[in-house]
C-alpha cells in the first residue's frame, strides 16, 4: 500500500493538500492519532479496497513524534510505501491567516500567544520535518500548492529525492533548502533588451549562457560539488536534498543553470526541478 503522510504548520495548507490526494482516489483521513496509523491499515488491507491511503497527522493530535517514527518505520519494513509531506510557512504569513480566517491556533486552549503557539508547534514536529519532503508555502496560493504536490507525487523514487528550486534573491531566499548557490556573478542577458522578455527555458537565453565560459564553469563546480556530496547524504539515510540556484530576479541564470545541473544528476539521482519565479508569472 501507498501511505502519504501530511502533517506542517497549523495554517500552511495541509487542507488543500489532503483534497487533492482524495481527488487523486486516495481514500484520505484528516487528524488520525500516530498509533492508529497501523490499525487502519491492517483495516483497509483486509477488505482489500484500498490502494492509496492519505492521511493528515498534525499537532491538534498532540502528536507524540517518536510513536509517530515508529509506526512509519514499523510500515515501511511490512512492504509499506510510505512517504511524509511537510507543509510549512513564514511567521509573518502564518499570522496573517490566521488573522483573516479568525480561527484559533490548535495550542491556544494552553494560554499561549499565537507567536508562541507557532513557535512551539515548530518546536515539536521539527524531527518529522527532518524526514519529509518540506514546501514553504509562503508564496504559494491553493493552485501553486496542488500543482506542486503533483509534482512530487508523480515522482516514482528510490533513495534520495533531489529538489532544484531557481529563485531570485530580490525575492527572498526559500526557508526549506539546503543549499544555496548565487549566479548574480555571471553575465545577465536582462541587459540586453532583445533577451529580456525571455527567460531560462527559452533557447535564445540558453544560447546566450552556452556562449559565456563563467556560466560554464559555475556549473561544473556545482555538480562536482553535489555529485561528491549526495552520495554521502544518500547513506546517511537522508530522502531529500534542495538545491536552491538564485540570480537576481528569478527568470534568466538560475532557471538555466537549474535546467543544466538537473540534466547533469538525472544521470544518477530522481529529480524535481521547481522555477519559483517563473511560476508566479504564470499566474499573472
Amino acid at each position: 500500500m501507498k501511505i502519504v503522510l501530511i502533517s506542517g504548520l497549523s495554517g500552511s495548507g495541509k487542507s488543500v493538500a489532503l483534497r487533492l490526494l482524495e481527488d487523486l482516489g486516495y481514500y484520505c483521513v484528516d487528524n488520525l492519532p500516530a498509533e492508529m496509523l497501523p490499525e487502519l491499515v491492517s483495516t483497509h488491507i483486509a477488505r482489500g479496497e484500498v490502494e492509496n491511503l492519505g492521511v493528515s497527522v498534525d499537532i491538534r493530535s498532540v502528536l507524540d513524534i517518536n510513536e509517530a517514527e515508529v509506526q512509519i518505520k514499523m510500515l515501511q519494513q511490512q512492504g509499506h510505501k510510505v512517504e511524509i509531506l511537510f507543509l510549512e510557512a513564514t511567521e509573518a504569513i502564518l499570522v496573517r491567516r490566521f488573522s483573516e480566517t479568525r480561527r484559533s491556533h490548535p495550542l491556544a486552549n494552553q494560554k499561549l500567544t499565537l507567536l508562541e503557539s507557532l513557535r512551539k508547534e515548530h518546536e515539536w514536529l521539527e524531527p518529522l520535518r527532518a524526514l519529509a519532503y518540506c514546501i514553504d508555502t509562503s508564496k504559494m496560493n491553493a493552485q501553486q500548492l496542488r500543482y506542486t504536490v503533483l509534482q512530487w507525487l508523480k515522482v516514482e523514487r528510490e533513495g534520495l529525492l533531489v529538489i532544484i528550486e531557481s529563485f531570485g534573491f530580490k525575492y527572498g531566499v526559500p526557508s526549506n533548502v539546503d543549499f544555496v548557490f548565487d549566479m548574480r556573478s555571471l553575465p545577465n542577458p536582462y541587459y540586453d533588451e532583445k533577451l529580456r522578455p525571455f527567460n531560462g527555458l527559452d533557447k535564445v537565453i540558453q544560447n546566450y549562457l552556452d556562449q559565456q565560459p563563467l556560466a560554464q564553469e559555475m556549473i561544473e563546480d556545482i555538480d562536482q560539488f553535489m555529485s561528491r556530496w549526495l552520495p554521502r547524504m544518500q547513506v546517511e539515510s537522508r530522502s531529500y536534498v534542495t538545491i536552491g540556484i538564485g540570480c537576481t530576479g528569478g527568470q534568466h541564470r538560475s532557471v538555466y543553470v537549474s535546467e543544466k545541473l538537473a540534466t547533469r544528476l538525472r544521470k544518477n539521482y530522481k529529480l524535481l526541478v521547481r522555477h519559483r519565479q517563473l511560476a508566479k508569472l504564470a499566474e499573472r
